[in-house]
Order: C-alpha cells, then structure tokens, then sequence
C-alpha cells in the first residue's frame, strides 16, 4: 500500500495588475493639431466694445507658479518661434522675481501693432506679511488705479496721492479677466498664499470680473503627461489636482485649464501650443463679454 503523497501546494494566483494612472478615455475633449484655426480666431479678435483699446489679463498666483512663463509661450506660439518677452526667472527662488507692474503686448506681423490683448504680470504671492505682492495692490489693479512701472512695495500698499496711483482709469485700464496660475507640482499651497488669493478673487467677483485658472507643470507633476501631452485629460493624478484646486480656491473645473509652458525647448510643441490655445481662447472672450458691458 502506497502512502499518501503530498500533494503540490497549488499555484497562488499573480497578483492584480497595478491600477493604470490613465483612464480609458479623456475627460475632456480637446482638437490636438487643430491649432490653425484657433490661432487664427485670435489674430483676428477685436473686442466688442469700441471704447475698449484691448482686453487686459491679470496673471496672479504663487511665486514661482509660471506666470512670465506662460507669457513668454503665448508670444512663442503669435510669434512662431521661441522668444523671450517677460524674462522668466528660473523656479528655485522662493522670491518673487517680478517686481513691478508691467503690461506685456504681444506684437503683430511688422513694427509697432499689437494684438489687443494685454497681459499684466505682477510679483507672485508669498508666504506670510510683508512678503510678496499685497493683496490691496491687487484690488486696485482690478480696478485699473495702478499705473504701469509701479515697484510692488511688500510693507506698503499704493495710495491715492502716490505717483503710480491712477485716479481715473479709462475702460482699458481695468483689469477684464483675473487668471489664477497655480503649479500642478507644487506642495499643498499654504494657508496665508490661499487666503491671499480668496481675498483677490472676492475683489473680482464683487466687481463682476470674470476668473480662470491654469495649471502649470504638467508634465512634472505626472509622468504619463511627461511621456505624452495628449495623455493630460486621461490622467487621474491631474483630474484629482484639477479637483482640489478647484474646492480649495472655489473655482470651478470647467475654468480650469491645465498648460505646459515652454521651458526646455528650443523648438515649438504643437501639443504644447494646442494646451496654450485652449487656455488663452477663453480668457479673452471672457475678458472681452465683461468689457462689452462696461
């Protein structure tokens, strides 16, 4: 009589794939390539109102966050090529590099024309008082009262009687539509910059501006968008980012717009400029509803 052998232990099962980072399908539907046409409806805006000369964006947002960046890749993709318009600073500084408040126009094919649509760059939001822009500057600025070349002063808010203080803005002077810029890799932003910014953006909507956000570091932040851009809408680490954003400064996802801004290029991206595109169409038909009503 034979004993009982012992039998095999039977096989474990492999274990479940990792969950994929990327969704099946985009959350959001975006022309890749289609970059003509979107480029050629903004060199061909004029805003609806006569009296308005051009539609002012306001950048604001962390140090660091991408501000100058993203201007600089708005003048890249008009100018088609690579340019350095608003001299970005690199990010390791934790000072804002932008110190006074500057419009930047994005000019046209031969000398001296512009697009009418200007971008006022001012200095990033810092961690605590007496750090960083002040955001009663901010508030005047929507209101069109801080004239060009006025030095930020972090201890010291702009007053009526000072040089730089426009009493009488004309319709081209206010700000038509506040952009948020906001880095996708950035830490938890702290609750002093957060409050700064809620401060701003109540400003803004007590005087009806229009907002928006953008997100920046894209590709830093998710490595699946690092490979490929296109793979930004069906990234579930950046829809998440887009989510917290959007509760933690009360802005909602549909004005949410994620960028790649050039950087490390010396060529351009069509993806990069297709991200840029879809950012920048909104901004100046928002800025522009808002001027027509002024």
């Amino acid at each position: 009589m034979g004993g009982s052998g012992s039998s095999k232990p039977s096989p474990q099962p492999d274990p479940p794939p990792p969950p994929s980072p990327l969704l099946e399908t985009p959350w959001r539907d975006i022309s890749w390539g289609g970059n003509k046409q979107a480029l050629h409806y903004l060199k061909r805006f004029q805003p609806q109102n006569d009296e308005v000369e051009h539609i002012r964006v306001l950048l604001y947002g962390p140090v660091g966050a991408g501000k100058s960046s993203f201007i600089n890749s708005v003048n890249n993709v008009f100018q088609e090529r690579m340019t350095n318009q608003a001299l970005a600073s690199a990010r390791t500084a934790d000072q804002s590099f932008t110190k006074k408040y500057v419009a930047y126009k994005i000019q046209k094919e031969g000398r001296g024309n512009f697009y009418p649509f200007v971008f006022n760059d001012i200095m990033g939001l810092e961690d605590g008082d007496g750090r960083g822009v002040r955001a009663d500057d901010l508030k005047l600025a929507l209101k069109g009262h801080v004239k060009e070349g006025y030095r930020f002063n972090p201890s010291s808010s702009l007053s009526a009687g000072d040089p730089c203080y426009n009493s009488s803005p004309s319709i081209s002077d206010r700000v038509h539509v506040l952009v948020c810029i906001h880095d996708a890799n950035a830490p938890e932003m702290k609750s002093s910059v957060l409050q700064k910014m809620k401060e701003i953006r109540e400003a803004a909507s007590d005087l009806g501006i229009p907002q928006l956000a953008i997100l920046t570091h894209i590709d830093e932040a998710c490595g699946e968008t690092e490979k490929n851009l296109r793979n930004v809408y069906k990234s579930k680490h950046l829809k998440k980012k887009m989510g917290d954003f959007s509760s933690s400064l009360g802005i909602p996802m549909n004005c949410i717009l994620p960028v790649k801004n050039y950087s490390k290029e010396i060529q351009l991206n069509q993806d990069v400029d297709t991200l840029i595109l879809s950012a920048l169409t909104p901004m100046i038909d928002f800025g522009d509803d808002y001027a027509a009503k002024l």
